[in-house]
């Protein structure tokens, strides 16, 4: 059985909304104000090379899908060769590469993902399949990569309306010169 993973960066006070930049908030590219340093980009392409298959709602899919296809190099290789499954109503004919849609019955096919899936299933960004799938108690573990900034708003990681989720922390460590820190929580 596979193990769901969220992984997210986010801000000290919960933000995770644009942390690249390509979604116009006033805030975007808050990420890149901070060396997450070495052992952060190993961390980063460690649970990249873990995952089996990558999960993701349509506004990550349609950004990832823009940009990655065209760069080169280990992460982008992996990447762009790897399954990734898009959670969406509306796209029928994915153009990248080893791409399938779910488009119904979310957590139900979700959870049979993770039945036929025998590794990692990692969920990058994608806000709105995040708290369905919290919703649906369907998270193994979460893997926040968090910046030593307070943005005061954009779209919080754990939303009004979810329900407490008990866990267990299981890695707290400084990745970066800058305070980056990474946090991982496995559902206790």
């Amino acid at each position: 059985m596979g193990k769901l993973v969220v992984t997210e960066f986010v801000s000290v006070d919960g933000v995770f909304e644009d942390p690249g930049g390509s979604e116009g908030h006033e805030h975007g590219a808050w990420t890149f104000d901070y060396d997450r340093g070495e052992e952060g980009n190993k961390f980063k392409l460690d649970e990249l090379m873990e995952a089996e298959v990558h999960l993701l709602g349509r506004a990550t899919y349609d950004g990832f899908a823009a940009a990655w296809p065209s760069r080169q190099g280990e992460f982008a290789d992996r990447l762009n060769r790897d399954r990734k499954v898009v959670v969406s109503t509306s796209l029928a004919q994915p153009e990248w590469q080893n791409t399938t849609v779910i488009s119904d019955n979310v957590p139900e096919r979700v959870a049979q993902l993770k039945v036929d899936t025998d590794g990692v299933i990692l969920v990058t960004g994608s806000g709105t399949l995040v708290s369905t799938l919290l919703e649906h108690d369907l998270v193994d573990e979460l893997r926040l990569m968090v910046f030593p900034t307070i943005l005061g708003r954009g779209k919080r990681l754990f939303p009004d309306g979810i329900d407490r989720r008990k866990l267990n922390l299981v890695q707290a460590k400084k990745v970066g010169p800058d305070g980056v820190q990474v946090h991982v929580y496995r559902r206790a």
